[in-house]
């Protein structure tokens, strides 16, 4: 899943893209509102963790035009927010939640929790309540980043793992090759023109053929109950 990361304290971000990368997060840095934005009209990002004492203006700028559904913007209006500043004030995080932010973090905090907090708000955004996401005989860990498929672990790679946490959680809609790219990759990653076909290629041989479809022309996806 790929978050999208506006701090201008360039210590806190570096920390950040190191830590949520081991847990398999996809990562990019912006350091202003401008690029903040600029970045949220490009792409469609899974979850924005936000400062709001940045460089050229105040986070909850860049939180109300994103609530506001402004044109040209590539990130769903509904796109999960986390607050994290060091504005400890109840007012702050009164004015911050009802702005429309999910969730809101004083720094310091401890990195762990942070990744927590951001595993609750995209099990929100996906609609469900459970850890485990469970679809016909897999059952699939986000935290552990761990595969069941009848109770037997699957051992699966950082990108076939992103892979199919894409389908499966938008099941049973269709995902174009683009999309799930948007997904896994940040701006500065160099991708092979044929590397999520590679992946899912992969993917059947370790779950089976029935997992993960193919619509021609369209994109992959993954049934409500697969095989």
């Amino acid at each position: 899943m790929r978050v999208l990361v506006v701090e201008d304290d360039e210590g806190i971000a570096a920390g950040l893209r190191a830590h949520l990368a081991r847990q398999g997060w996809a990562v990019d840095l912006c350091d202003s509102v401008a690029a903040g934005w600029a970045a949220l009209c490009a792409e469609p990002f899974d979850l924005v963790l936000l400062d709001l004492g940045l460089r050229d203006g105040d986070g909850t700028d860049l939180l109300r035009r994103l609530r506001q559904g402004q044109a040209r913007c590539a990130s769903d209006t509904a796109t999960p927010v986390l607050i994290m500043t060091a504005r400890d004030q109840i007012a702050s995080r009164i004015a911050g939640l009802d702005l429309g932010a999910d969730d809101y973090m004083t720094k310091p905090f401890d990195p762990d929790e942070l990744a927590a907090r951001m595993r609750a708000l995209r099990r929100r955004a996906a609609g469900r309540a459970q850890t485990l996401v469970r679809c016909g005989a897999l059952a699939i860990d986000p935290a552990a980043r761990t595969v069941l498929r009848d109770g037997e672990p699957v051992d699966l790679s950082g990108r076939e793992f992103g892979v199919l946490l894409a389908l499966v959680e938008a099941r049973p809609r269709v995902l174009s090759r683009a999309q799930i790219e948007a997904k896994l990759y940040t701006w500065n990653e160099v991708l092979e023109s044929n590397a999520i076909e590679v992946h899912v290629h992969h993917l059947r041989k370790k779950l089976g053929e029935g997992v993960i479809r193919t619509m021609r022309g369209v994109g992959y996806f993954m049934p409500e109950d697969p095989a």
